[in-house]
C-alpha cells in the first residue's frame, strides 16, 4: 500500500476585467485589483482583459479633449470637480492621474488591439498598464501610431509586425464585436470584474472586496449561492 498522496491542481480562478483604457476609474481598478491578488497570492487565478468602449462616438482619428470635455460634462471646468476626486484617488494607488496635460481623447479600438495582441506573448496586463500610464500620467496622444507602436515595443512587441498590423484591419471585427457583447450583457459602467463567470463585481472597488470575490470563488461558495 503506498503512502503516496497525488495533488489535484487548483483550478485557477479566472477574472474578466471589462474596462478602457481612458476610464481613469479603470486605471484605479486595475491597480486595486493587483493589491487583491497580493493578497490572495495563494489562489491561482487568470485575468483576462477585455475591450470596452467607454465612449464610442469618438471617431477613430480622436478629438480635442477641451471638445470632449465640453460634449459629455458641458465644458472643461464642470469636470474639474471629478477631476479633483478621482486625482485624490488615484494619488492613493501611488499612481498619477494629470488631467492638465491630456490634450486629445483617442478612440480606444487600437489601444484594444494592442492589448490582445500582447496577450499572444502573455504581456496583456503589462500593454494596458503602458498605455494608461501615458494617457493619464504623461498625456500622450493615443490616436498616433507612432505612440502605440513605442508602446508595444516598450512591452516585447516587435516594432515593424505591430507598425503593418496596426496599418491593417486586423481584429478590428472582433473587438467590435467583444466590445458591443458586453453592453449587450448589460454592462454600463465599467471596470467590471467578471468572477469565474459566475458573478460581476462593477466598480473599482477596494482590494478587500475584491479578495473576497476570488476567495469565495476559489473556495466553491460562488457555486453554492447560485
Amino acid at each position: 500500500m503506498s503512502d503516496t498522496v497525488t495533488d489535484t491542481p487548483i483550478e485557477p480562478v479566472r477574472i474578466d476585467v471589462v474596462s478602457d483604457v481612458v476610464c481613469p476609474w479603470c486605471f484605479i481598478g486595475k491597480h486595486r485589483l493587483e493589491k487583491a491578488l497580493a493578497m490572495t497570492d495563494g489562489i491561482p487565478v487568470e485575468v483576462h482583459y477585455r475591450p470596452y468602449f467607454l465612449n464610442d462616438w469618438i471617431p477613430r482619428e480622436g478629438i480635442s479633449r477641451e471638445q470632449y470635455l465640453t460634449t459629455k460634462f458641458g465644458s472643461p471646468e464642470r469636470y474639474e470637480g471629478i477631476a479633483t476626486r478621482v486625482r485624490a484617488a488615484a494619488a492613493e494607488e501611488g499612481l498619477v492621474y494629470d488631467s492638465a496635460k491630456m490634450k486629445s481623447q483617442p478612440n480606444t479600438l487600437d489601444c484594444h488591439r494592442l492589448i490582445r495582441w500582447a496577450g499572444g506573448i502573455g504581456k496583456s496586463a503589462e500593454m494596458k498598464q503602458r498605455l494608461m500610464d501615458l494617457y493619464f500620467t504623461e498625456g500622450a496622444d493615443l490616436t498616433h501610431h507612432a505612440v502605440l507602436v513605442q508602446a508595444a515595443v516598450d512591452v516585447g512587441l516587435d516594432r515593424d509586425n505591430i507598425a503593418a498590423a496596426l496599418n491593417s484591419d486586423q481584429d478590428v471585427e472582433q473587438i467590435e464585436m467583444e466590445a458591443q457583447s458586453a453592453k449587450n450583457a448589460g454592462i454600463e459602467g465599467v471596470p467590471c470584474f467578471i468572477f469565474a463567470g459566475k458573478f460581476a463585481v462593477s466598480g473599482a472597488q477596494s482590494p478587500e472586496y475584491l479578495a473576497q470575490a476570488i476567495a469565495r470563488v476559489a473556495s466553491g461558495e460562488a457555486d453554492a449561492a447560485e
